[in-house]
This record gives structure tokens, C-alpha cells and sequence, in this order.
């Protein structure tokens, strides 16, 4: 009877995905760890979903700001798990400080990303910071997240990005 209840429960869950696909009034299920696509790059990212974190994280080095038409940009460059590099600028949002696990805090700066996870993207904040000793390149936050996503703790890797979108402006 066991096998038989798994069985209807993820024949069920099939179909809500599948309905949540179509229908951005549904909360989505994904798992704790997916794959992203990054705009403007384009790049694919190994993201941790976490609801812990309000904005959303992705490695970056050579973070260097500059002021073009007296504005504060930033160039830097993004790194993924399969060692893919690319350069970008953007126009920095803000910066914030994050609380570290040591109980310091570190200034970051904030940048407008769009991010693909499944078939769900969104332009949202995100901020600059070395990555490169996490698993993960990328960590989505609860202001991606929010309104459309749960998390399914127990599976890993259950989606990949799939969006309809153009990247987003310079």
C-alpha cells in the first residue's frame, strides 16, 4: 500500500507542475538546488534556493565601480561551475550590507539581474560577492522567490531553465 500511496502522490504532483507551468497564479515546486539562467549573459548558474536570504547572491571577482554619465556603475565578471567567465557592466542599484555567519557584516554592491529558473524569470536585485568556495554560484532569494515558488527540500536538479525571454537592457 505504500508504493501504491508514492505513486498517487507523484502522479499528482506531475500534474500540479505541469498546471503550474501554464498558470502563473500557481506556486511552483522546485528543489533546493537548480539551475539558473543568468541576463545579460545568459549563462547557466548551479543556484541554492534559500528563504532564508531576502536578495540573491552571484559569484562575481574583479569588482571594480566607475562612474559613466554621473552615474556609479560596476564591471565585473561572473564565473560558473563549468569554469565559464564573462564580463559585465551594470548600473549598481545600491549596496548592502549582508550579515556573515562569523556575525561581521560585508558591503556589497546591488545589481539588476534577470533570472531564469524553469519557466518562471524575474529581474531582480542582486548583489556582487566571491562565491567561488560555495557549491553554488548563484543563491536566489526570498525577492525572487516570493509568490511563486516552494521549495522541495528532499530532490535536487528537477528543472532546467526554460524561459521565453530576451536579456534584459544595459
Amino acid at each position: 500500500m505504500n508504493i501504491v500511496f508514492k505513486s498517487l502522490f507523484l502522479s499528482c504532483l506531475m500534474v500540479l507542475t505541469a498546471q503550474a507551468d501554464d498558470d502563473p497564479g500557481i506556486l511552483q515546486i522546485y528543489s533546493w538546488k537548480e539551475k539558473v539562467r543568468v541576463y545579460p549573459s545568459a549563462m547557466e548558474f548551479k543556484a541554492k534556493l534559500d528563504s532564508g536570504a531576502k536578495t540573491s547572491s552571484i559569484n562575481a571577482f574583479n569588482i571594480e565601480e566607475f562612474q559613466r554619465d554621473e552615474q556609479d556603475w560596476v564591471r565585473f565578471t561572473i564565473k560558473n561551475w563549468e569554469d565559464k567567465k564573462q564580463s559585465l557592466e551594470r548600473k549598481i542599484i545600491r549596496h548592502v550590507r549582508i550579515k556573515e555567519h562569523d556575525g561581521g557584516t560585508q558591503r556589497r554592491v546591488v545589481v539588476k539581474m534577470g533570472i531564469c529558473l524553469g519557466t518562471l524569470y524575474k529581474e531582480v536585485d542582486v548583489n556582487l560577492v566571491d562565491r567561488s568556495h560555495f557549491t553554488t554560484g548563484m543563491l536566489l532569494g526570498r525577492s525572487f522567490m516570493e509568490g511563486q515558488v516552494l521549495i522541495d527540500p528532499a530532490s535536487t536538479y528537477t528543472h532546467t531553465p526554460r524561459c521565453d525571454r530576451k536579456p534584459i537592457n544595459e
